[in-house]
């Protein structure tokens, strides 16, 4: 072999160990999830940073991927102090279908690191202080137990004592059918808790995230005096198969999407993830001046009428 071939044959042996196939097969399906993640709307496949980086929304269709709340609150703040994190669901029913539910909640902390499917606390952001509630989907699909609505319903006292504005972030399938009523109990509770917290003139954002449903949507999910829809999200009561087995028609595409529900009156806003953070601070700030305006009004001295 001439010494031109011999650099040739090590070029091509190269070349072909550093293609992309070569190299998927080299790694194994653990390092291939670490560091790559396909979009599930387009298809295409991206390093995990640069999703990560882009606040986990795909640079080449847009689609909004389902985040943890721990780091929806990295997003939204600069600084937060949680409350009430000690507090944990308990089985009041001694429930059982597949497997015991305290066995569930095991799986479900092991899972995501948390103690329940909602994390509450005092935020700051830009300055701007707020109370904030953020549920995780992946804790037991979000759903609202007895914990959940009481976290909730001592975050609402909290703001309305410090008189602070409310945000709550839903992303939920619904009540937890493995407490039964106490779990609807919960829907009760916090209306009773954000009526007041109404009747005391504060500001009370519902930001809606994929997914919305059942009991979540029925109660503090659309009681805000500002509901906002982040971009891609599906919001509703009952699931499409459900209502399309139901009604036996085939619903709208679109059917319970945000823009969907933008455009038939059942939300306020929809918003892009990049732009929440700066919208949201800048509607609580608007609130805020709008209460110091009154209450500078109120402390005039009244006219004096001849």
């Amino acid at each position: 072999m001439s010494l031109r071939n011999w650099f040739a044959s090590k070029r091509k042996a190269s070349s072909a160990s550093l293609s992309p196939e070569s190299v998927n097969q080299r790694l194994s399906d653990d390092d291939l999830e670490r560091l790559w993640i396909q979009c599930y709307n387009c298809q295409e496949r991206f390093p995990k940073k640069a999703i990560q980086e882009n606040l986990m929304v795909c640079s080449s269709c847009n689609y909004h991927f389902r985040i943890g709340a721990r780091e929806r609150i990295e997003q939204l703040t600069d600084h937060f102090q949680e409350m009430d994190a000690e507090l944990k669901p308990i089985d009041p029913l001694h429930f059982y279908d597949s497997e015991p539910y305290p066995k569930k909640v095991d799986k479900a902390e092991k899972k995501t690191g948390l103690n329940e499917a909602v994390i509450t606390g005092i935020a700051t952001t830009n300055e701007t202080r707020f109370a904030l509630a953020v549920m995780d989907f992946a804790y037991l699909g979000g759903s609202m137990g007895s914990v959940v609505g009481e976290k909730i319903t001592r975050l609402i006292e909290t703001a309305l004592e410090q008189r602070l504005a409310l945000v709550v972030v839903s992303s939920s399938g619904g009540a937890r059918m493995q407490e039964g009523t106490f779990s609807l109990m919960q829907m009760v509770k916090t209306g009773a808790a954000l009526a007041q917290f109404h009747e005391a003139g504060l500001l009370y954002i519902s930001l809606l995230t994929e997914p919305t449903f059942g009991g979540v949507t029925a109660s503090y999910g659309t009681l805000g005096d500002l509901i906002i829809a982040e971009e891609g999200a599906r919001v509703g009561f009952a699931g499409r198969r459900v209502i399309e087995q139901t009604i036996r028609q085939k619903l709208p595409p679109d059917f319970q999407t945000a823009n969907y529900l933008m455009k038939y009156g059942q939300v306020d806003m929809v918003i892009h993830r990049h732009k929440l953070r700066d919208d949201l601070v800048r509607l609580i700030q608007l609130h805020n001046k709008s209460l110091e305006r009154a209450g500078a009004f109120s402390k005039r001295q009244p006219m004096v009428q001849v």
